[in-house]
């Protein structure tokens, strides 16, 4: 019975993460956020493996997955520590997230609740002639908290996910180990069915005859 609410755990687990993390891709493609677009579609690959290892009874599978889901975490909280700018790392570095390839920031910047964006003309001489030079006001929350609010909850699902996935391994190996094929192997190894005969033989008795004379 745990073993059964373990896997329909798991599967739950594993589509809240592909809800999540496609709500997540979406908004990353809006911002050009070149990185994490990628590392969302690794993501939900290797959700979709787990999620089929699951329900096949795969173990090697739900091993992979577990193992991704460390790197997962890993990734996610170093998105945390960037958009906090924790030691050297600072949220208006381009080349990280976007690859260097364009200064597109996270869409939630000029898209975030309560925010105003602003024009400012004329645009500095150093921006870009195809970029709109902007300032962001009366956001009610800062978009680094909203992205930071996106990562903790995938580190929330990938640690859930992956307590259950080396749970459901022990369980599916376990399973193994112990299966016993009804009318086939045992403890002492294989043994043939017997060929057994519905016919009885009976005793027959014979009267004879006696000659008196």
């Amino acid at each position: 019975m745990g073993y059964c609410n373990g896997r329909c755990t798991l599967i739950f687990i594993c589509g809240m993460q592909l809800v999540c993390v496609l709500e997540r891709q979406i908004f990353d493609f809006l911002g050009y956020q070149w990185a994490p677009i990628l590392a969302n579609f690794v993501h939900i690959i290797i959700v979709i493996l787990g999620l089929f290892g699951t329900i096949q009874y795969r173990p090697r599978y739900i091993k992979g997955y577990a193992v991704w889901l460390v790197l997962w975490v890993t990734w996610n909280v170093f998105v945390i520590c960037f958009y906090l700018e924790a030691g050297d790392l600072s949220k208006e570095t381009d080349l990280i997230l976007t690859f260097n390839i364009s200064m597109h920031r996270s869409w939630w910047m000029e898209n975030g609740p309560g925010c105003t964006v602003t024009s400012v003309t004329p645009a500095p001489d150093w921006a870009p002639e195809d970029h709109r030079y902007i300032t962001v006001s009366g956001c009610f929350l800062e978009y680094q908290y909203i992205e930071v609010a996106h990562s903790s909850l995938q580190i929330v699902l990938a640690l859930a996910g992956f307590i259950y996935a080396c749970y459901v391994v022990k369980c599916i190996t376990e399973e193994e180990d112990s299966f016993d094929f009804i009318g086939g192997f045992d403890s002492y190894g294989y043994q043939g069915p017997q060929k057994t005969s519905h016919l009885q033989l009976q005793p027959m008795y014979m009267q004879i005859p006696l000659d008196n004379n």
